[in-house]
């Protein structure tokens, strides 16, 4: 097949509305991977550019290529790969959504799969921000590209492929191990600084485009893949259990000390319209089930009427809760602070009369609406 009869199957496989033709194109697009000058033909369909699709076929073979086991390609091409990825989103920064998330999956798949693998005595799948800081240095919309290439590569090696689950979980934690160890801190770190700077764009005036709140929500996604982050290997299963402890590793200690971290979430939350401020508040909530013993008592006694008073300020200010989303996650973090803090704790913070009764107001006025 040539470049036009790849790009004509690919519009009728992802976006025909007849199924007949749908399946004939799937049936001659299954073996594309497997074609001897498949990764040429990728790189073509990407300079081409005529075709949303055909990009897109682009970059799910490609990653198919690289996740194969055992590997089809050698590091020398995997690099070439991540360059190229790197490149062409730095030079297409207006692609079509699923082609972009594509491509960031792509680059996530191979930081992952070559983390351990040097070339010339170089870990050259490792220090992701120097690698990314092109993006993130630069406008709006190459800032967004740079924040979510750090999400997704956040995600994947957080996250076990159904490949690995079948297989020896070994390489897997080692993997996130490293890179807890090395790389997780610092980009907990630039999310919360990149979150400080477009929390004073955004109290300006000016209008709000869609660039500047997708800037914003996926500053706000990278902050809780942070914070979600299965630290210990243990992979909770929130579904049966909503209750549980993050695991903060003991080296985020500075971070969770400068109060300013938590009081930045509310912030936030007040700040924000609905949809962006559920994103806040569920960082919230995974900061609020910090593991007691990263503070000692003095510490915790501190965080802990912080945390207080910021549920006391989004009491005293109902009207956000009125969002689905919002009040879901508050509901949530109420359960958390019931969860990771014991009563006689909770009753030394000096606020805690005052929000322990507008938490009453909340419960009943909440179970009355079910009347």
């Amino acid at each position: 097949m040539d470049l036009a009869q790849l790009e004509v199957l690919c519009k009728q496989f992802y976006d025909s509305s007849n199924p007949e033709e749908r399946a004939t194109a799937e049936k001659a697009l299954v073996n594309f991977v497997h074609v001897p000058d498949c990764l040429p033909t990728c790189r073509l369909l990407l300079e081409r550019g005529d075709s949303s699709y055909a990009q897109l076929l682009a970059a799910t073979t490609l990653t198919k290529l690289v996740s194969r086991n055992p590997q089809t390609l050698t590091l020398q091409q995997r690099i070439e790969i991540k360059n190229y990825v790197l490149s062409y989103l730095a030079n297409c920064p207006k692609l079509a959504t699923f082609v972009t998330q594509a491509l960031v999956q792509l680059f996530a798949r191979l930081t992952k799969i070559g983390w351990f693998e040097t070339y010339k005595k170089e870990h050259v799948f490792r220090n992701i921000i120097t690698q990314l800081s092109g993006f993130l240095q630069g406008s709006v919309e190459y800032c967004v590209i740079g924040v979510q290439l750090l999400s997704q590569v956040t995600c994947e090696i957080n996250q076990i492929s159904e490949a690995e689950a079948n297989k020896s979980l070994t390489k897997q934690r080692k993997t996130a191990t490293s890179f807890r160890d090395t790389e997780l801190y610092e980009i907990f770190q630039l999310a919360c600084d990149m979150l400080r700077r477009a929390l004073e764009n955004w109290k300006t005036p000016s209008f709000k485009d869609e660039v500047e709140h997708n800037l914003m929500n996926n500053l706000l996604r990278l902050a809780y893949n942070c914070i979600s982050f299965d630290f210990i290997g243990t992979s909770p299963d929130e579904s049966s259990d909503d209750l549980f402890t993050v695991q903060i590793p003991t080296s985020w200690r500075p971070a969770f000390l400068d109060f300013n971290s938590l009081q930045l979430f509310f912030d936030l939350y007040h700040c924000l319209p609905p949809g962006l401020s559920s994103m806040a508040l569920l960082c919230i909530v995974q900061i609020a089930s910090v593991r007691r013993t990263l503070f000692n008592n003095e510490e915790r006694g501190k965080y802990l009427a912080q945390l207080v008073n910021g549920i006391k300020s989004i009491l005293e200010n109902p009207q956000k809760l009125s969002d689905t989303s919002n009040y879901h996650e508050f509901c949530r973090l109420l359960a958390r602070l019931k969860t990771n803090y014991q009563l006689g704790e909770l009753v030394r913070v000096e606020s805690y009369p005052d929000t322990i009764r507008l938490i009453a107001k909340f419960t009943v006025t909440s179970l009355q609406g079910y009347d």
